[in-house]
Formats: C-alpha cells, sequence, structure tokens
C-alpha cells in the first residue's frame, strides 16, 4: 500500500491513479462532481468493492469532500451557505442509518489547547444539544425533537484513556443510535488547509494522517454507526515543498523555460524523495498557516452550524 499521509479520500485516489499511472476509474471506486456555486464544490467518492479499499486503503462506504473556496475572508453569508451544504450532505447519510428521532452523540476529537487540533471541542461548545432538556423538562421540547448529546473526551496525552474506551463506555450507558465524530486531518495539499470538509459514514481512525494512528472509532468498535466530518488543518514540510516545486515549475513554463526534465519533474509525484531527504534530519515537521487561528473559527461555524441545522 503507498504512503498516502493524507485522511482524504480523493486525494488518495488522486495519488493511486498518479502513481500507478492509471487512467480513467479505478474498480471498485466511484466518483461525481458537483458545483454548488463559484466558492463552494462538492465531490463524491464511493467505494465499492475489496479492489477500491486495498487501493486507496479507506473501507468501503461513502466519502463526501466540500472544498470552500476563499474561508479566510468569508463573511457570515458565506459561511451559512458553507453550511448549508454541509447540512444538505449530512442529511443524506443520516437519513441511510438512522430514522428521523434516532438519538445521535456529537463528539468533538483533539485538543482544545493546540490550536490546529482544535477544531473537535470548539464545534462542542456550539451542538445544540437536547437529550438533557428532554429528559427533565419534556414540557418546554417541542413535540418530535430528537435527543442530541455532546462530548469533547480529550486526547490520550492527557486523559491516558484511548478515545474509543471512553466512547464504549458512553455508547453502552445512553444507547445513541448514531456518533457523528469531528476531528482535524492531514492533506497532502496546501491549497486544502482549513477550506476543505470531508464526511464519510465508515468511521475515523484519528491521528492516521500524521504517523500518529489510534484506535478506530467506527461501527466495529463501537456496535452503532459512526460518521466521520474531517477537515485538514496541517500538512507535512515534505508536502509543503513538494507543492511549492510544483508552483516553481509552472512558473519557469509560465516564463517559456520549460524544458523535458521540468515536465517530467511534474508529471511526477516527488513526495516520497523529498521525505527521505527531510526525514534523517528530523526536518520533516508538520506545519499549519499563520491564520490558523481565524481558519479554525470560521471552520467551526460552518461545521457546527452545519450538524445543528442537519439535526
Amino acid at each position: 500500500m503507498y504512503n498516502f499521509r493524507t485522511d482524504l479520500a480523493n486525494e488518495r485516489r488522486d495519488i493511486y491513479q498518479k502513481t500507478s499511472k492509471q487512467e480513467g476509474q479505478i474498480d471498485g471506486i466511484e466518483s461525481t462532481k458537483e458545483e454548488i456555486n463559484e466558492n463552494i464544490k462538492v465531490e463524491r467518492v464511493k467505494i465499492t468493492n475489496e479492489n477500491g479499499e486495498k487501493a486507496i486503503g479507506k473501507p468501503i462506504g461513502n466519502y463526501i469532500t466540500i472544498d470552500i473556496k476563499k474561508l479566510k475572508i468569508a463573511q457570515e453569508e458565506e459561511i451559512k451557505q458553507a453550511a448549508n451544504t454541509l447540512s444538505n450532505e449530512l442529511k443524506k447519510i443520516l437519513d441511510e442509518h438512522i430514522d428521523k428521532q434516532g438519538e445521535v452523540l456529537v463528539v468533538g476529537l483533539g485538543n482544545i489547547y493546540v490550536t490546529p487540533d482544535s477544531l473537535g471541542p470548539k464545534v462542542i461548545n456550539e451542538i445544540d444539544v437536547t437529550r438533557h432538556i428532554i429528559n427533565y423538562l419534556p414540557q418546554y421540547v417541542e413535540e418530535g425533537t430528537r435527543m442530541v448529546s455532546a462530548i469533547a473526551p480529550g486526547v490520550l496525552g492527557t486523559t491516558g484513556i484511548e478515545t474509543v474506551e471512553i466512547l464504549k463506555g458512553i455508547v453502552d450507558n445512553i444507547h445513541p443510535k448514531l456518533v457523528i465524530v469531528i476531528d482535524a486531518l492531514a492533506s497532502r495539499s496546501i491549497e486544502r488547509i482549513s477550506s476543505t470538509v470531508q464526511l464519510s459514514d465508515t468511521g475515523i481512525v484519528p491521528g492516521a494522517g500524521v504517523g500518529n494512528t489510534r484506535s478506530e472509532i467506527s461501527i466495529k468498535t463501537l456496535g452503532i454507526p459512526v460518521i466521520a466530518i474531517g477537515i485538514p488543518t496541517v500538512v507535512e514540510t515534505a508536502v509543503l515543498v513538494n507543492d511549492s516545486l510544483d508552483l516553481f515549475i509552472e512558473k519557469l513554463q509560465d516564463e517559456a523555460k520549460s524544458n523535458e526534465y521540468l515536465n517530467k519533474l511534474k508529471e511526477e509525484d516527488n513526495y516520497e524523495e523529498i521525505k527521505e531527504v527531510l526525514m534523517p534530519k528530523d526536518y520533516n515537521l508538520i506545519v499549519t498557516p499563520k491564520e490558523i487561528d481565524e481558519l479554525i473559527e470560521n471552520m467551526k461555524d460552518v461545521v457546527a452550524l452545519g450538524i445543528n441545522n442537519s439535526l
């Protein structure tokens, strides 16, 4: 299997096609694209069999990627549009797995004290929870309101407990019908940092994208469906260098200085070669943009509003 170092299914598919020099659809992987408006695009990737699963290292299931341009300068209206797109996609997945009244547990993974990893806990603070009101003050709740509970369980380094162990205890006690997990992801493109949302109905393996794999959170481990919502907030230095190299080659090509070698260099994925140079000296850092605080705040609003609207 390739060393993808990205959590995004569509990026893994593209890397597999580029590395294996395969054109067209991969056996076991179906994909469609939709343009919502000039700033929002949706790509749906469906892994249908074991061939697709083996090709890109993702379980059989649905992966929806929402790309949002200009998020750094997004105003309230743009954030609402992005949230509505997320809500529409999330509703479709929810309808496939639970009924309209099925209880949902929303889980925010990550460390609130580390900005690129704080998305999950920040979203949890904005979720409209209803379980306690329905249990203790039902007279104030509109009939048909769905039970929603939420938790930010922290990280292994501060709790000493694997997240899946905490969630098993909660699921066994409050018996939700479905779990929605929010987490920060890693990407293989600097353009996607905090401007892409991925939804999947296959659960999540926290830390997989940065080589710090933790226990899987999925229907296998919890016994109920798990929908994952993830946003890339970091890339490796090797990714940054590889993307910068492509941009540099494009600049030379625009100035009519291209040659056969540069064309060949740009067609290839140089990530592994760059990583081999950086790794021995511990230079393959995990990096995030200087505007990460604002980006996280905007994405927190998009995700929280999208979840609240869908529930």
